[in-house]
């Protein structure tokens, strides 16, 4: 690998890490102090410390290779019924979307018309920063039907994947960000993008308001301000503990067709936003 392979994710309780050359060299503090999703990764976060974080990302790159020329890039079973790469891929396999624009570890940004490339892609990575290209990554995606931005940089730019996903002649196009000014920049460039609000614990008040005007789709994490935010004018909430809002007609169409296609048992029923599980992300920030 050369001097340049270095990526930046935020993992759980966006827990700044840096992975040099397949190695983890750096663990950040997390802001929260538990999560009932981190428990229940293959490599559990019991204690959201950063040790234990740093064993979770080591396994990760034993099990799968993330941020490695060794990334498989192809997943089947969803890991939660209601994450973005779910939605988005189950969409997809729908008909309702012709592509999603997301990003992965060694590639950047890309186009995938693939489901079980959004899912092998999405469902296993979180919050990425910046990353390097890895040849092997992105000739992987390419031979899947993915669409790789910029292979020389591996830039992370979702506003132009939107833009190249158009130029591929795509129409009915998704796109993952976390950015909230990101989001306002896509909305107004591209009116018809399905736009999926990621990886918003640590979010300010202020971005978080912007953020749910923008976005169709709007996923809480641990954001105390997405749930307030979102609750006074959201269509729909699916998930309790870590809730995805629906802001649009365009999102809820896009929840309630993963549930026409689930075979999962799902509870449905009104109620005033936004409802709580029993077990939520502690403290939400």
């Amino acid at each position: 690998m050369s001097d340049r392979d270095e990526h930046i994710v935020e993992a759980a309780g966006r827990c700044r890490v840096v992975i040099r050359n397949g190695r983890v060299v750096e663990v950040g503090t997390p802001q929260i102090d538990d999560c009932p999703l981190a428990r229940r990764f293959a490599c559990p976060v019991d204690e959201m410390t950063p040790e234990a974080i740093r064993k979770n990302i080591e396994g990760r790159i034993r099990s799968f290779g993330m941020c490695t020329p060794q990334r498989e890039v192809l997943a089947g079973p969803d890991f939660v019924i209601f994450g973005a790469s779910e939605l988005l891929s189950s969409a997809v396999r729908r008909g309702d979307l012709d592509a999603a624009v997301i990003a992965s570890d060694g590639a950047g940004t890309l186009v995938a018309t693939n489901p079980a490339l959004i899912q092998g892609i999405g469902g296993r990575m979180s919050g990425l920063v910046k990353t390097s290209p890895l040849p092997a990554v992105i000739a992987r995606i390419e031979e899947n039907g993915g669409a790789v931005l910029d292979p020389a940089t591996a830039v992370i730019d979702q506003a132009a994947g939107v833009a190249l996903a158009a130029t591929l002649g795509h129409r009915r196009i998704a796109v993952t960000t976390a950015s909230a000014a990101e989001a306002a920049v896509i909305r107004e460039r591209f009116s018809d993008a399905v736009i999926v609000a990621v990886h918003t614990t640590g979010m300010s008040r202020e971005d978080a308001v912007l953020m749910v005007r923008a976005a169709d789709l709007v996923t809480a994490c641990a954001s105390q301000h997405i749930r307030d935010a979102a609750a006074k004018t959201a269509l729909l909430q699916a998930g309790r503990s870590i809730p995805v809002f629906a802001m649009t007609p365009a999102g809820k169409a896009i929840i309630l067709g993963k549930v026409a296609e689930t075979g999962q048992q799902v509870v449905v029923h009104g109620a005033r936003l936004p409802v709580s599980g029993r077990e939520s992300p502690s403290p939400l920030c």
